[in-house]
């Protein structure tokens, strides 16, 4: 562990995300918590509240991947770091500029009904997803760079 680290333990939970290429690996909600040394409720609170989307089996069970573990450690962060409640978080995301990111054009982007919300990301309204599957979604995929939007929207969408 870096010196940085050592100071921001959240920070040194951040892995790369899968590539492309490898094969999709699913991992139980409970070895994710322990991984980010939180609680599994913890976890799906932060989903019931809309911040997280995991995979679910047939069953229900809750899986993630390492795709999901930058963003995981961000919302951990912004809790406990910069203090956002979860109201605060989602009013932030909703600050994404999803049009962008998903390359809708401005006829799509006049007649958008989530964009006029403020108060939500737009991967709350399952409707906004094509085909609706809202893991793949970009938007929640750039969720994670959302801690400084003024560097992500100087930047671009990815």
């Amino acid at each position: 562990m870096s010196d940085s680290s050592a100071l921001n333990p959240i920070a040194a939970l951040n892995p790369a995300p899968q590539s492309p290429s490898e094969p999709l690996i699913r991992i139980k909600i409970g070895e994710v918590s322990r991984y980010f040394g939180v609680s599994v409720d913890l976890l799906r609170l932060y989903e019931r509240e809309g911040l997280l989307i995991p995979l679910k089996s047939a069953k229900g069970t809750r899986y993630f991947t390492k795709a999901d573990y930058p963003w995981i450690a961000t919302v951990i962060r912004l809790v406990r770091e910069e203090r956002l409640n979860f109201a605060g978080i989602r009013r932030l995301l909703a600050l994404l500029p999803c049009w962008d990111i998903r390359a809708c054009g401005i006829v799509r982007k006049h007649d958008c009904n989530i964009i006029s919300g403020v108060a939500e990301p737009c991967w709350i309204d399952h409707a906004c997803c094509q085909p609706g599957d809202c893991y793949a979604c970009e938007v929640y995929r750039a969720a994670c760079r959302c801690e400084n939007l003024k560097a992500f929207l100087a930047s671009g969408p990815a």
